[in-house]
């Protein structure tokens, strides 16, 4: 009769303490579970924000597949030399022209910190610091010191409210528009500008991302910039210079 008992309590106290434990043990269950990781964007599938005006390209199956075609282009050694040699020098005064054009208009200043984005081998930020915009970088996925630093421009490696002018020529690049523009916006201070040239009378290269048909989805895209002008440029096939300043919060 006591062993039954005995039994009996032993058993009842085991049920008291497994019911206290099982809050704790699902705690430690969902603890222990590994966290999701937050690529920019999804590395294993393709969601694009539609634009009138903006076509994205098909053919892409995964982020992944995305950046792997972009390299082939930036990784070829043949282009790269190009850029180094021959375009080296006939790109740069192009491009100090261009920015020389922003500082008369008061734009871009030798004061302005400047990021040029997809820059390759820095070509553009070359034609900056010679036009006497010092504080200047790029950022691309293949990094070449000291002008260009490693980064994807749908997800910059930079704070908040960083730079004061951002330029670039590598809109039709980009799988996700909109993320490339709020991640312009987002490290472009108050009152930064931010030049684009697109193209928009034809139609860009096989590792062009998006094809853009009108300067409309570029101002529905800046949510927190004004535009300030348009006008045609010859820039080494591409056609159209946007320029826009990010609005001060009020």
């Amino acid at each position: 009769m006591k062993i039954a008992s005995a039994n009996s309590f032993i058993l009842r106290c085991f049920l008291i303490s497994l019911f206290l434990s099982l809050p704790f043990l699902l705690l430690l269950h969902l603890f222990s579970q590994p966290q999701p990781r937050h690529p920019p964007p999804s590395s294993t599938s393709i969601t694009t924000t539609t634009v009138a005006g903006l076509k994205i390209r098909p053919g892409y199956t995964s982020y992944d597949a995305y950046i792997q075609h972009q390299l082939n282009k930036t990784l070829n050694p043949k282009l790269r030399k190009v850029w180094t040699t021959r375009d080296w020098n006939r790109k740069i005064p192009v491009f100090a022209r261009f920015f020389q054009e922003l500082k008369d208009k008061h734009l871009l200043h030798n004061a302005s910190k400047a990021l040029c984005i997809g820059a390759r081998v820095g070509q553009e930020v070359e034609a900056l610091r010679r036009v006497g915009v010092t504080d200047s970088i790029g950022i691309d996925l293949v990094p070449f010191p000291p002008l260009v630093v490693k980064g994807d421009f749908h997800n910059q490696p930079f704070d908040n409210d960083t730079f004061d002018f951002e330029f670039s020529n590598v809109f039709d690049h980009a799988l996700y528009p909109h993320k490339f523009v709020a991640e312009i916006e987002r490290t472009l201070k108050p009152n930064g500008i931010c030049v684009l040239h697109v193209a928009l009378s034809r139609r860009a290269d096989k590792y062009s991302a998006n094809d853009l048909f009108s300067v409309q989805p570029l101002v529905e895209l800046f949510k927190n910039s004004r535009l300030l002008q348009v006008r045609n440029v010859d820039g080494f096939g591409l056609d159209t210079e946007v320029v826009f300043r990010k609005k001060i919060k009020q």
